[in-house]
C-alpha cells in the first residue's frame, strides 16, 4: 500500500473531501424554468436547451465533446439588437450594433457560467463570433456553430438569407450558446412554422448576389465582400502591402480610406462591408407590421438606400458576384481582390469546393472527373459538375472524362499560385489523362 502523498495530506485537500463526503448527490437534471430565468436575468432575450444527443447536432458532437468532454446540454439564447441601426445605410452605426450586441451575448454567457459554477454545474461560454480557433483556418474556426443549436432549441428557423430569423426578433438577434455537464428536464424543440416570408427582399438588397430566389446561396461572394476586413480577406490585404515596391506603389493599389477601414477595424472591431440582407427583412412579429401596413415605405425607407448606395463591392476575378454587380448595380464600385478561401490542405481543397463553386461559370459545363492524390495526403475523389450542379464523394465513380494525378503538395502550391502548371506537368507532378481544357474549365468553376 502505497503512503499518501504531500497532496492528499494537504488540509485543502482533506477539507474537500469531508465535505464531500457530507453532502447529498448532485440533482439528476436541472429544472428547465430555473435555468431559463438565470440566462434571462444574465440578460438573454429568449433561451431553449438542446441535449447533446439530439440528431439536429450530430455533425457537431464529436467538436463539441472536444472541448467539452461532458457535456451533456446546450444552452441556446438570442440577445436583440436595436433594428433601426442595423437598416440605416451607415455602416458605422450597423457595425457599432453588431459589436455592442456581440460584447453583450459573450457577457451573457459569462455571467451564466459563472452562476451554475457557482452551483456546481460545469459549463463553458464560446464566443458569439470571434475570437475563434485560427489555428485550424481556412478551415472550420469556430467552437460552436450557433444556428443550428438555435432552430433545434426552438428559438427560429433558416430564412433565405441563411440568418436565423425568430418568431417574434426577426433576424435582428445575435446569437450565444453554453456548454454544460447536466440535463435538463426540459429539452426545447424546434417552431412548428418558419417565419420566413419568402419576401426576396433579401435577394434584392445582397449587393454581391449571394442570396438567390431559388434557395441557392453563394458563401464565397458573401464571405469576399462583407468580411473584407477579416481573416482571409485581412491576409490579402497583407498580401498587397508586402508586394507594394514602395508607398506610392501601395497606394496606386489601395486607396486612402480602404487603408484608414482597416486601421479602424484593427481599433475598434472587424467592420462588415454589407449585411444588407439582415437590414431588409421584415419577418418577425415585432417587426413586419410597418411592412404590412405600407410595403411601398419599407421599400423605399429601408431597402432602396441600400441598394443606390455608391461603394466598393469586393469581388473574386471571374466570379459570379462580379458579373453580378456589373450588371444590377453599375453605379457601384468593382475592386477585384485575391481568392481569400484558400486551401492550404488536400482535405480543405475537398471541403472548399461546395463554398467556392461558381454555379455560372458552370452553365454550359457538363464534366466528370476522378482527382487522384498521392505524396502526404493521399486521397481519391470524383467531381461532377452538370447543369450549374456540383457533386464532391470520395472514391472514384463512374466514367472519368478527364483523369487528374497529383502530389497533394504539388497540387496545394498550384492552387495557391506558388507553382506553375507548366512547370508541374514537366516534372511529373502533376499528370492529365483528357483534354487539357477540361481543367481549365474546372479552373473557371473556382477562381482565385
Amino acid at each position: 500500500m502505497s503512503k499518501p502523498s504531500k497532496i492528499d495530506n494537504h488540509p485543502t485537500v482533506a477539507l474537500v473531501r469531508e465535505s464531500r463526503d457530507t453532502q447529498p448527490p448532485p440533482t439528476p437534471a436541472l429544472d428547465a424554468t430555473w435555468l431559463r430565468q438565470l440566462c434571462l436575468d444574465a440578460g438573454a432575450d429568449d433561451v431553449g436547451f438542446v441535449a447533446i444527443d439530439r440528431p439536429e447536432i450530430a455533425d457537431q458532437r464529436a467538436e463539441l465533446t472536444a472541448v467539452m468532454p461532458r457535456v451533456r446540454t446546450l444552452i441556446s439564447f438570442v440577445c436583440k439588437m436595436n433594428r433601426e441601426n442595423i437598416r440605416t445605410p451607415a455602416r458605422s452605426v450597423a457595425n457599432l450594433e453588431f459589436h455592442h450586441t456581440g460584447d453583450h451575448s459573450d457577457e451573457v454567457g459569462r455571467a451564466v457560467v459563472a452562476e451554475l459554477e457557482a452551483q456546481g454545474v460545469r459549463a463553458i461560454n464560446p464566443a458569439m463570433g470571434f475570437p475563434m480557433e485560427m489555428d485550424n483556418f481556412p478551415r472550420k474556426t469556430w467552437v460552436v456553430s450557433h444556428k443550428p443549436v438555435a432552430v433545434a432549441a426552438g428559438l427560429g428557423h433558416m430564412g433565405l438569407h441563411r440568418n436565423v430569423i425568430h418568431p417574434k426578433f426577426g433576424n435582428f438577434i445575435l446569437l450565444g450558446t453554453v456548454l454544460i455537464d447536466a440535463e435538463v428536464n426540459d429539452d426545447s424543440q424546434p417552431i412548428a412554422f418558419n417565419p420566413c416570408l419568402d419576401c426576396k427582399l433579401c435577394v434584392a438588397a445582397c449587393p454581391t448576389g449571394a442570396i438567390a430566389s431559388d434557395g441557392h446561396f453563394d458563401f464565397s461572394a458573401c464571405y469576399t465582400h462583407n468580411y473584407r476586413e477579416f481573416m482571409g480577406g485581412f491576409g490579402d490585404w497583407v498580401g498587397q502591402v508586402a508586394d507594394s515596391k514602395n508607398a506610392t506603389d501601395y497606394r496606386t493599389k489601395v486607396p486612402d480610406n480602404e487603408t484608414a477601414s482597416v486601421w479602424q477595424s484593427l481599433s475598434f472591431g472587424a467592420n462588415y462591408k454589407a449585411a444588407y440582407c439582415m437590414s431588409v427583412c421584415p419577418a418577425g412579429e415585432d417587426v413586419i407590421r410597418p411592412w404590412l401596413d405600407d410595403r411601398k415605405t419599407h421599400l423605399a425607407e429601408v431597402v432602396r438606400p441600400l441598394q443606390l448606395k455608391e461603394e466598393t463591392i469586393y469581388v473574386v476575378p471571374g466570379s459570379d458576384a462580379e458579373s453580378y454587380v456589373a450588371k444590377r448595380f453599375p453605379h457601384k464600385r468593382i475592386k477585384q481582390v485575391g481568392q481569400s478561401l484558400r486551401a492550404n490542405s488536400i482535405a480543405g481543397f475537398v471541403e472548399g469546393l461546395l463554398v467556392i463553386f461558381q454555379r455560372e461559370q458552370a452553365k454550359d459545363m457538363s464534366a466528370t472527373y476522378h482527382f487522384t492524390f498521392t505524396g502526404a495526403e493521399p486521397r481519391n475523389v470524383t467531381i461532377v459538375i452538370h447543369d450549374r450542379q456540383l457533386t464532391v464523394t470520395d472514391g472514384h465513380h463512374g466514367s472519368a472524362d478527364l483523369r487528374v494525378t497529383a502530389d497533394s503538395t504539388t497540387w496545394i502550391r498550384f492552387l495557391n499560385g506558388q507553382a506553375s502548371l507548366a512547370w508541374a506537368l514537366l516534372r511529373l507532378r502533376i499528370k492529365l489523362r483528357g483534354s487539357p481544357k477540361l481543367l481549365l474549365a474546372f479552373s473557371r468553376c473556382f477562381p482565385s
